[in-house]
C-alpha cells in the first residue's frame, strides 16, 4: 500500500443532497445524475476544470470537489462566480424538471489535505463536512424557499468574505455553527442567496441558535478592539 501524500493545500468545495435519504434509490440516481451534471457546469462556465481540480470524489448523496491553488483560480471566484452559477442553474432545473426538485447544500473550506490510496483525507475535510453536516446549517435550510445554502469556514468568512471584494455580499452571511475537531472550536457563517439581507442584526439573532449569537458577540467585542 502507498504511503499517505505530503499535505497539499486546497480550496474544499462540497455539495450535498437535501433530504437524500426520504427519496427512492430511482429518485436518488436522478439526482445524482443532476447534481453532478450542474456543478461540473458551474465550474466549467468559471474557468474551473480537471486542470485546475483534483477528480470529483462521490460521496453517495454530494460531491468534493478540491481545487489546486493556482492564480486563475482565487477563492473569490468560488463565492462570487461559481455559487451564484450553480444557484442559477438549480433555478433553471427546477423550472425545467417541475417534478424532481434539487436542493443543495454546499460549503467553502481551505486547508491542507493528503491523499492515500483510497482518497483524501485530513483534518480540513473533516472540518469542512462537519459544518456541511451540522443541525443549525440543514434547520436553517429547510426555513427558506431557495434551492442553495452556502456554509463557509471562519476562515474563508475572514480571509475573504470581510475584505470588501468585488461581487462578495458580507451583509448576507449569518453566523449559524460551532463545530468541535480536534479539540478546536470552527465557526461556520451562512450564504442564503434568496434570504433578505439582515439589517436588523438584534432581531435576527433572536432567531439564530445559542452558539450563533455568542460568535455574534465575540466578533462585535474583536471589531472594537481594533477601532483607533
Amino acid at each position: 500500500m502507498l504511503s499517505p501524500s505530503p499535505p497539499h493545500h486546497r480550496t474544499i468545495f462540497a455539495v450535498d443532497i437535501e433530504g437524500s435519504t426520504t427519496r427512492n434509490n430511482t429518485a436518488k440516481a436522478d439526482l445524482r445524475g443532476a447534481m453532478y451534471e450542474l456543478l461540473e457546469q458551474a465550474l466549467r462556465a468559471n474557468g474551473i476544470d480537471e486542470d485546475c481540480c483534483d477528480p470529483l470524489v462521490d460521496r453517495g448523496d454530494g460531491i468534493l470537489a478540491l481545487i489546486r491553488p493556482l492564480d486563475e483560480v482565487p477563492k473569490t471566484v468560488l463565492l462570487a462566480k461559481v455559487v451564484p452559477t450553480l444557484r442559477e442553474l438549480l433555478v433553471d432545473h427546477e423550472k425545467n424538471n417541475p417534478g424532481q426538485r434539487l436542493r443543495l447544500r454546499a460549503v467553502l473550506h481551505a486547508g491542507e489535505v493528503h491523499h492515500d490510496s483510497r482518497g483524501p483525507f485530513g483534518e480540513a475535510l473533516d472540518v469542512a463536512f462537519r459544518l456541511l453536516d451540522a443541525p443549525e446549517v440543514k434547520q436553517r435550510f429547510r426555513m427558506v424557499a431557495g434551492p442553495l445554502l452556502l456554509v463557509v469556514s471562519e476562515w474563508i468568512y475572514r480571509t475573504i468574505v470581510r475584505q470588501g471584494y468585488e461581487g462578495i455580499d458580507e451583509l448576507r452571511f449569518q453566523p449559524i455553527t460551532q463545530v468541535v475537531v480536534h479539540d478546536a472550536v470552527h465557526p461556520g457563517w451562512a450564504y442564503l442567496p434568496d434570504a433578505p439581507v439582515a439589517a436588523d442584526l438584534p432581531g435576527m439573532l433572536g432567531r439564530w441558535s445559542a452558539s450563533a449569537r455568542l460568535m455574534h458577540a465575540a466578533r462585535r467585542f474583536e471589531d472594537r478592539k481594533h477601532v483607533v
